[in-house]
């Protein structure tokens, strides 16, 4: 695993309020980021590089999911989230949601881990 972090997600509860806010905070202008789902899920990607260290993300709004109280979520990246998906529930936690489909994105899998924590695995091939 070279760098673990390959996305966040911080989830709101008003898109426009967020927005403005990572906007003024950081000096920075946020673009939509279709919803690869269909799940009717709003998104605002923070500006990204992929040629420089580090991971970037996106403001989420999305029915079920609540805004504060720490919900910021973390992916790592993985060659194929379906192996490291498999461990799981034998090292203590909970695969909430098995490998699916993001599109052109790649493939996903939401976990919890052994703490109650929801984080995400990702890899870009099958």
């Amino acid at each position: 695993m070279n760098n673990p972090i390959g996305w966040f997600e911080i989830y709101v509860a008003d898109m426009a309020r967020a927005q403005k806010f990572y906007e003024s905070v950081f000096n920075i202008s946020m673009e939509d980021l279709g919803d690869p789902t269909d799940a009717n899920i709003k998104m605002k990607a923070f500006p990204s590089n992929m040629e420089q260290y580090g991971a970037t993300g996106a403001l989420v709004q999305m029915a079920g999911v609540s805004a504060g109280n720490n919900s910021v979520m973390v992916y790592f990246s993985c060659q194929d989230c379906a192996e490291e998906e498999s461990r799981v529930e034998s090292s203590g936690g909970k695969v909430e949601k098995p490998k699916f489909s993001i599109g052109e994105y790649g493939f996903v899998s939401i976990a919890i881990d052994s703490e109650g924590n929801m984080f995400g695995l990702h890899s870009l091939g099958q």
